[in-house]
């Protein structure tokens, strides 16, 4: 009997339009959704982005909505994702393909790797279709280039002593959950005394959508802040 097999999806920073003609194409024809949630209280962000492609299907899909909370517990998140992985893996053995979606990209910070490992693990074929990633995203939002000629660029995923130590080591800096730490993230690129560009995005290509030039203060947790500095270190 055939196995099924595993779609990682990404399904982009928010906007449905910005779904890649595969992503949309394979949402149109896998039998089962599976949309990970914060918390159970709350809609799965990415099952929001990928609604009206599932609206407009006239055929029957499940939905498998399995837990993961925002915690620092590494072995409580181990424990969500086995379930998860269980989930789906009894839908793969009925020969039933699923597609995992997650926001941006499958391969950038997203928890679906730790549940590709697990499946590849038990021998079932994973595919991955990649999606428009949530920096890139916020570049097009505030119009600015991430990077030209040879200049580095560096993505941050959390504020903390190491973007301090590689600072002065590239020309553009993106750095991701920045509602969380932006007194301190503030402080660190105030250290460096090169000219430089700061903007933040908020909530990219969804409808409230907002851009500030400088550090947003507030809590919310899709915000992404991108640094440029517009000369070299001089020493």
């Amino acid at each position: 009997m055939r196995k099924g097999k595993l779609l990682g999806i990404g399904v982009g920073p928010g906007d449905h339009e910005l779904l890649t003609i595969k992503a949309f194409n394979s949402l149109k024809e896998v039998k089962v959704i599976c949309a990970p949630k914060s918390a159970a209280s709350k809609p799965s962000l990415a099952l929001s982005i990928v609604q009206p492609v599932l609206e407009d299907r006239e055929d029957k899909y499940d939905i498998l909505e399995p837990l993961f909370p925002m915690i620092e517990d590494k072995n409580a998140l181990c424990s969500y994702w086995d379930d998860a992985a269980v989930l789906i893996i009894q839908k793969l053995n009925k020969g039933v393909d699923v597609a995992f979606i997650t926001l941006g990209d499958p391969t950038v910070y997203s928890t679906f790797s730790y549940i590709e490992s697990r499946i590849t693990n038990q021998g079932f074929i994973v595919e991955i279709i990649p999606g428009i990633t949530s920096f890139t995203g916020c570049a097009a939002t505030a119009g600015i280039s991430l990077a030209e000629k040879d200049e580095i660029m560096v993505i941050v995923p959390k504020v903390d002593e190491r973007l301090e130590q590689i600072l002065e080591y590239a020309d553009t800096f993106v750095i991701m959950k920045t509602s969380r730490h932006s007194e301190v993230l503030e402080e660190i690129i105030n250290q460096d005394k090169r000219e430089k560009e700061i903007l933040s995005i908020q909530n990219c290509s969804m409808d409230d959508e907002m851009v500030l030039k400088g550090f947003f203060k507030d809590k919310k947790y899709l915000s992404t802040t991108i640094v440029k500095f517009k000369e070299k270190k001089i020493e």
